[in-house]
């Protein structure tokens, strides 16, 4: 990648009548349901336990136990040949599935003997008729031993710990987390995809610094582990190979919104890293997966239950997608903000969700009592600028000149912004009428940059890491007519009418008094206690 021109953006403010046109805490209530009555949904399962303050954790079980430690496991053996067609109907009729015949499936996928059009009846039979619990674990064993596994040092053990998220717009945690959580002395060994649709890719923001590979081998990784403490890559062929093949049947398939499918995808894709501990984003609202936060909260706990099951502590986090999060959307503005973050400024809310998704994964691996120390922990490390030293060793480890890495995490934000892709043209929206910050809606922001270039429609599109966006304002800030609220940067001359009413309509406001927006941070669920006898 080149460094791009340092030449100023011009700037243009633009009124639309121009051109005629806190973290709470919530019980999680137990549900049981009979197998088949909830199409798409995990059955007959434990519910996950609402995280209370300063609750010990679940006792860490034995891990290895999936793939042992050390080193790279060889990819599943085959099954005993079965019948795909029966497979399906059985599903198709409500029946279960067992771990032999889920095998199969899966093996069938990957050496390439599963026809598309059966690949897709048996999602569809999965969606319609759901998983119980036992079939969702051997779905995701079967995927995650489709490939090779990545095995580390048994003295590391403990500190292996990563965080997945179902995306969102403005979501950059990734490139403040790993190095926070590096700098509290975690190794995370964290496995990122790149954007599709609405949502951004943490591999595409990375890629907007200019020499930053998301391409590395296992060997060095584990380099970067010894050296960083954390680094940032993409799958690989060899890893969970079934898991992409059939993420892309699924994307075709109307049945991308199958929780035991999305729960296998995700947790097959963590077990191969060997962690000692996980954290998953389920992210609900209008730019989420689910709008509906107990649609999300399903999710939730079906992740927790199936991880408890493989042996790994997984907590899934409940967090709201109505606003962006942060200030910037868009690759190279997110990085930005991200550093910011690392400086131990930037936004309220993606501080809070840093140190809160960080502090359970400090908690859960066992390395302080409390989710609330975890998460000072995490915002120390923000504060006095180890996370932001640990991010500079990435870039640097990670194909950044060195000099570019500390120009970048020790220079001006002006400074920054111009080592990083620029867009060549900026308009600024201005609020209409006055008015108290309602929200920003996200999905309307994200549809339009996804139109100017900022996002993929289907993969394998080129994307401008330059374009992007700024939030001027704060959800509950009193704005008066005229004021600008959002900054667009584009290279093309000008927003199109239909954009620049997009946009308008995004920005809710209300006569309400001026007030603090709460943190998008709603729920912490967590496996129930292990029995210690």
């Amino acid at each position: 990648m080149r460094l791009r021109s340092g030449s100023q953006s011009r700037v243009r403010r633009v009124d639309i009548r121009d051109t005629g046109a806190g973290s709470g805490q919530m019980n999680v209530a137990a549900k049981t349901r009979t197998r088949g009555q909830v199409p798409g949904c995990l059955l007959s399962r434990r519910p996950g336990a609402m995280a209370a303050r300063g609750a010990w954790p679940p006792p860490t079980p034995a891990l290895g136990g999936l793939f042992g430690v050390g080193g790279r496991g060889p990819p599943d053996p085959a099954p005993e040949p079965k019948q795909l067609p029966e497979l399906i109907r059985r599903k198709r009729d409500g029946e279960r599935l067992s771990e032999e015949d889920i095998r199969h499936f899966v093996h069938a996928v990957v050496e390439g003997s599963a026809q598309d059009t059966q690949i897709g009846a048996m999602l569809m039979a999965i969606r319609l008729r759901g998983m119980d619990l036992e079939e969702t674990f051997a779905l995701t064993q079967a995927l995650a031993k489709s490939g090779q596994q990545l095995e580390w040092p048994e003295a590391w053990h403990q500190q292996l710990v990563d965080k997945h998220s179902t995306g969102g717009v403005g979501d950059k945690v990734s490139l403040v987390l790993a190095p926070a959580l590096a700098a509290c002395g975690c190794k995370v060994p964290m496995i990122s995809g790149r954007g599709l649709g609405h949502t951004g890719g943490t591999l595409d923001k990375l890629e907007s610094i200019p020499g930053f590979s998301v391409i590395q081998s296992p060997e060095k990784m584990q380099m970067l582990l010894e050296r960083v403490g954390c680094c940032i890559v993409g799958q690989s062929k060899e890893l969970v190979p079934a898991d992409g093949l059939l993420y892309a049947a699924r994307d075709v398939t109307a049945t991308v919104d199958s929780l035991p499918l999305i729960t296998a995808s995700i947790l097959s894709k963590k077990i191969v890293e060997g962690l000692s501990a996980l954290v998953v984003d389920v992210k609900y609202g209008g730019a989420a997966v689910f709008p509906d936060q107990e649609q999300a909260r399903e999710l939730a706990r079906a992740l927790v239950d199936v991880g408890a099951g493989l042996g790994m502590r997984v907590a899934a986090a409940l967090t709201a997608m109505d606003n962006p999060l942060g200030r910037s959307v868009g690759h190279a503005l997110e990085v930005e903000e991200a550093l910011l973050c690392l400086d131990g400024a930037g936004p309220r809310d993606l501080r809070d969700l840093v140190s809160q998704l960080g502090g359970a994964l400090l908690w859960l691996s066992g390395q302080v009592g409390t989710h609330a120390q975890g998460a000072v922990r995490v915002t120390t490390a923000l504060d006095d600028g180890s996370a932001r030293g640990r991010f500079e060793r990435m870039l640097a480890a990670q194909g950044v000149d060195p000099g570019l890495a500390r120009a970048l995490c020790s220079g001006t934000p002006a400074q920054r912004r111009q080592l990083l892709p620029r867009a060549r043209e900026q308009e600024e929206l201005c609020a209409l009428e006055d008015g108290t910050v309602e929200r920003i809606q996200a999905l309307p922001l994200a549809l339009v940059l996804r139109e100017l270039g900022a996002g993929r429609s289907r993969a394998g599109e080129t994307i401008r890491l330059g374009v992007g966006a700024e939030l001027l304002v704060d959800v509950g800030q009193r704005l008066r007519r005229g004021t600008p609220w959002l900054r667009v940067h584009l290279d093309r001359p000008a927003l199109s009418t239909p954009q620049r009413h997009a946009l308008q309509e995004a920005l809710v406001l209300s006569e309400r008094a001026p007030f603090e927006a709460p943190s998008p941070f709603t729920q912490l669920v967590l496996p129930p206690p292990v029995s210690q006898s």
